[in-house]
């Protein structure tokens, strides 16, 4: 565990390890894989430009897990944290918390004090919303059956700072 590095400049070959951990988490239907990489080539083909930022962990070659987050317009200081996603291998081995507590490092260090996320209410996302709530992540909101019948929008809110 003390071999990865991180990287925050996404590449094409990156797509396919990027695929692979998001379709064998067995959480994401295909369309959801599909924004996934879409999300990561506009960085690639829209380096100036993209308002996409990533946290890439690595062994040498070998992605662990990412996140991909980036600012709200239209807000000063608020962030949404897209993705986090880890290879199935690993889950449970804290590489969620390492690439989650290096994108709330970045997101303070470019003046963001809030992060947002969004996730499903179904039993299949218990296990991700726990480890929000084990990094001191808090329900914010939920809108009813937003992605179907009985599958909520939970949000989730972390202040970075305790002085605003």
């Amino acid at each position: 565990m003390n071999n990865f590095t991180f990287r925050y400049e996404p590449k094409k070959t990156d797509l396919f390890q990027i695929k692979e951990i998001l379709k064998a988490s067995g959480f994401f239907k295909e369309s959801e894989v599909k924004i996934a990489l879409f999300l990561f080539e506009d960085k690639i083909n829209n380096k100036e430009t993209s308002t996409y930022q990533f946290v890439i962990l690595e062994d040498k070659d070998k992605i662990l897990g990412y996140s991909c987050f980036g600012f709200i317009d239209g807000t000063e200081t608020s962030f949404d944290l897209y993705w986090i996603a880890v290879n199935q291998n690993l889950k449970r081995k804290g590489f969620g918390t390492i690439i989650l507590k290096e994108t709330e490092r970045i997101i303070k260090n470019n003046k963001g004090f809030h992060i947002y996320i969004e996730t499903s209410s179904t039993p299949l996302y218990k296990p991700t919303r726990q480890f929000y709530e084990r990094n001191s992540y808090k329900i914010e909101a939920r809108i009813k059956d937003f992605y179907d019948i009985n599958d909520d929008k939970i949000i989730y809110s972390k202040k970075l700072i305790d002085d605003i």
